[in-house]
């Protein structure tokens, strides 16, 4: 079995020396390419565990938010099933008129 570059060539040693001064070459790109993949590969790999740490942080603020808001829903459930919902629409009312007064003060200056 030949193998190829063996054979006779009518250059030599010469057309060999070219073809590996280019091989080099060539190697050397391929390297440095290489070595930037690595790079950013490990820099991707990085960024995302940062980003996996800071969904998993919003997540348990979400969770406390979400407990947070269930636990008021029932308080305003009771307060509206206790007969209390009509003093706070008059609290409310009172409150828009106080800022519509206020407002209107200031709007005559």
């Amino acid at each position: 079995m030949r193998r190829a570059g063996t054979g006779y060539s009518p250059m030599g040693g010469q057309q060999r020396s070219v073809y590996g001064e280019e091989n080099d070459r060539m190697e050397e790109e391929l390297k440095h390419k290489v070595s930037a993949l690595k790079t950013l590969t490990i820099d991707i790999g990085e960024e995302v565990r940062l980003q996996n740490r800071e969904l998993a942080g919003m997540d348990d603020d979400m969770d406390k938010v979400g407990g947070f808001l269930g636990s008021t829903m029932g308080r305003l459930k009771g307060i509206a099933r206790h007969g209390y919902g009509k003093m706070y629409c008059y609290l409310f009312l009172f409150a828009m008129a106080v800022f519509f007064v206020m407002y209107w003060m200031i709007r005559l200056k």
